[in-house]
């Protein structure tokens, strides 16, 4: 356990039950590092920080647990020091927190070839809108089953609960990795990443950043030499996938609101207003434009994808508008955790 930790979830749960008392709202938050996702959030802070600190790490079994308020940079590092990582490569935005990674849901460019942050979640515990400090799942796979809460919360931005702990499988840190730059189009890149899917090379990255496409391999040396081999480009070591999971590309720079767009595999080039960015293989586009919500998502949802704003304050309704079943999905599970709608209320969507 680092020097630093502290379990605060007494506090945590006294503070949840004042404002249960008082029918006072919560806005949930970390670091503030995704504060730009969602809408704004009226309510009094619950800051989880002083929540932190690894609970148990057994790297034999491949299994951390950690408290939510704990900064993501530590938990990695002290992975690192075993030769283990998470998998997800989920972004930091700033000082990203474990739970504030988990309630956001963000997987990096590994996510299409190893899994995003939900898949690996093991079990979690989490306070409730009833005042009652749960435990969901637990530190095995063989206890995920059923209805799991656990993987429910991510991508849920702290409208269901206050996340406390996180059991999270690990794996360890591939021997060898390799970056090639390779010059072609965007059409000609997605056209030979849907080849190259069907075959055994070993890619963990992909990404067109409108002139060259970025390749990385990761494995054993043999498999990354004939891979090499076989796909030729430029190799480079500059950090190009830091860059892009951080948005420190170029591409981010650009002023025009960020909008992030979800697609089915082997989705064609979209004919969008703006600039993109290609990102897992093709099934994650980034878009910079000052195009409004109606516009591209009409386009997106064309070829059935769903688009969401990445800037704050652009539209009323960030995250991709939901069919009535599923919002009625939404809002009962919503009632159930949260009666009186105390948490984030109103962060994905209004009616929540």
């Amino acid at each position: 356990m680092s020097p630093s930790a502290h379990d605060a979830s007494a506090e945590l749960l006294e503070q949840v039950n004042q404002a249960i008392a008082t029918r006072t709202p919560l806005r949930i938050h970390g670091g503030d590092s995704k504060a730009f996702l969602g809408r704004a959030v009226a309510g009094e802070p619950l800051d989880t920080r002083r929540h932190r600190g690894i609970v148990r790490y057994d790297p034999t079994e491949l299994v951390v647990t950690v408290r939510a308020g704990t900064p993501l940079a530590e938990l990695e590092q002290a992975l690192a020091e075993q030769g283990q990582m998470l998998a997800c490569e989920a972004p930091h935005l700033g000082a990203a927190t474990v739970g504030g990674m988990l309630a956001a849901g963000l997987s990096g460019p590994r996510r299409p070839w190893a899994g995003a942050v939900r898949d690996f979640v093991l079990g979690t515990r989490l306070i409730t809108g009833h005042g009652k400090h749960l435990h969901f799942g637990g530190e095995v796979m063989k206890n995920v089953a059923g209805y799991d809460l656990s993987r429910l919360l991510a991508g849920s931005f702290g409208c269901l609960g206050v996340i406390t702990e996180v059991s999270l499988k690990v794996l360890p840190r591939p021997r060898a990795r390799a970056t090639l730059r390779l010059a072609m189009n965007a059409s000609w890149a997605l056209t030979k990443l849907a080849e190259w899917g069907q075959q055994p090379i070993p890619l963990s990255a992909a990404c067109h950043d409108g002139e060259a496409l970025y390749l990385r391999l990761e494995g054993g040396e043999g498999s990354l030499a004939a891979a090499r081999q076989r796909l030729g480009g430029e190799p480079l070591d500059n950090g190009f996938w830091d860059d892009l999971r951080e948005r420190r590309l170029a591409f981010f720079a650009d002023p025009r609101p960020l909008w992030r767009l979800s697609l089915p595999n082997a989705v064609p080039s979209l004919a969008l207003p703006g600039s993109q960015l290609i990102d897992w293989g093709g099934a994650q586009r980034w878009l910079k434009s000052d195009a409004g919500a109606e516009v591209i998502r009409a386009i997106v949802g064309e070829v059935g994808g769903h688009a969401s704003c990445h800037s704050a304050s652009v539209c009323d309704s960030p995250f991709q508008p939901l069919p009535a079943s599923l919002m009625r999905y939404h809002r009962q599970l919503k009632a159930q955790l949260d009666p009186q709608g105390i948490f984030n209320p109103g962060r994905m969507y209004a009616e929540l």
